[in-house]
């Protein structure tokens, strides 16, 4: 009998409590989990994904709390698209998602556009309680136009 045996992808899956120490974790849960993969922790890819990671389990604690509930972080390694794949959900799924323009002196309010700055894609998916924000982020630098650009 022929098996074929598949290799599971690279991937973190951890509910982490919803104040800003979580927020903290999930941000050095990536760094590691992304040094483990083979993106040292200085590196862009590894810089990136903590920024993004920051950003989204930051609205999650802030905006998507619900007293009593965890978020959770999820990150899976997609190597035939060399993408990093980021998911965070949280139980909150009665607020939709607002990118506000925030003023320059303003503290908050400029997650979301730093998030689409970032990543190659990103949305938000509804779940039974709650919402996921996801979003995919490329691990090789992209070849962007510009001054000296080929």
């Amino acid at each position: 009998m022929n098996l074929e045996i598949s290799t599971p992808l690279p991937q973190l899956v951890q509910r982490l409590s919803a104040t800003p120490r979580g927020a903290r974790l999930a941000r050095r849960l990536t760094a590691s989990s992304l040094a483990e993969w083979g993106h040292s922790y200085d590196s862009e890819p590894n810089e990136t994904a903590q920024l993004l990671v920051s950003e989204l389990a930051t609205n999650a604690v802030t905006h998507g709390r619900v007293p009593g509930r965890d978020f959770e972080l999820r990150l899976a390694l997609l190597p035939e698209a060399d993408t990093l794949r980021v998911e965070v959900s949280d139980p909150r799924g009665d607020r939709p998602l607002k990118t506000l323009r925030a003023a320059p002196w303003d503290e908050h309010g400029r997650g979301l556009i730093v998030v689409d700055a970032l990543a190659r894609t990103w949305g938000v998916r509804e779940r039974i309680v709650g919402k996921t924000v996801w979003a995919e982020l490329p691990l090789t630098p992209e070849k962007r136009g510009g001054p000296g650009a080929p």
